[in-house]
């Protein structure tokens, strides 16, 4: 059996998210298994590092397939980046080893969300979330992304009523990068929940702008209860930036 790891990159904007559903045909993986089924003459199913829900995009997205049929990498993509949409592009395709998957050997995730601090560029427009009248204090976001940091259940910072499967999280870093016209957010971490990077960037921007202090974000840790945590923020702020395997 042969296992194809693909790295790919896709707009967001116009997609019910990355899960292919039964109430419609407009998903990115839908797109790919369509794709993927021509070529091979047989049904294609994918399994991808992560879910990105209706909106988000993504510069790094990883799935890999499996089949019989021994076909080269490079013909893969290319048949791909020709029938794919223009907003949906496979940036790399190798061959993995058999034990390969791409969510279950995924090591580490980065994702970014930008909020634009003015009026964005109609060419940026689809890709930050802006809501007029906003400058958050930056040294204030950095000063609770501080408590973020680590090992924590996060319960409170998804949309997760409850889960039997364990909510605990480790977060690596988070990076507030603040520009003239934007503020950047990155959160690295080894496994995020649902919603949970708009969560954690809407509470992260609630205490920029002092609606939340960091006596909020440890009642949220302790209670688990969502109401405790911060705002969730739209989807088009949120980039899927990159997903890493040990080597």
């Amino acid at each position: 059996m042969n296992n194809y790891k693909m790295t790919v990159e896709y707009d967001g904007t116009r997609y019910n998210g990355w899960q292919k559903q039964h109430t419609t045909h407009n998903t990115v993986q839908g797109k790919f298994e369509h794709i993927l089924a021509e070529l091979l003459e047989e049904p294609a199913e994918i399994h991808a590092s992560g879910r990105t829900d209706a909106g988000v995009h993504a510069k790094g997205q990883v799935f890999n397939f499996k089949t019989k049929k021994n076909i080269e990498p490079e013909e893969i993509l290319a048949y791909c980046n020709r029938y794919l949409p223009q907003d949906v592009r496979v940036l790399c395709c190798e061959r993995a080893d058999e034990r390969f998957h791409s969510r279950l050997s995924a090591v580490r995730k980065t994702y970014s969300y930008t909020i634009a601090l003015q009026k964005p560029s109609v060419f940026k427009r689809k890709y930050v979330y802006y809501a007029e009248d906003i400058r958050p204090d930056a040294d204030k976001m950095r000063k609770a992304a501080e408590l973020l940091l680590g090992t924590h259940d996060f319960l409170a910072f998804s949309s997760l009523k409850k889960s039997k499967k364990s909510t605990v999280r480790t977060i690596e870093s988070i990076e507030i990068i603040e520009q003239a016209e934007e503020i950047r957010m990155e959160f690295t971490g080894n496994g995020f929940l649902y919603h949970m990077v708009r969560i954690l960037a809407g509470t992260l921007l609630d205490a920029g702008l002092g609606k939340i202090d960091a006596a909020t974000i440890l009642k949220a840790f302790e209670t688990g209860e969502r109401q405790d945590a911060g705002t969730m923020l739209p989807p088009e702020g949120l980039t899927l930036e990159r997903v890493e395997y040990d080597k």
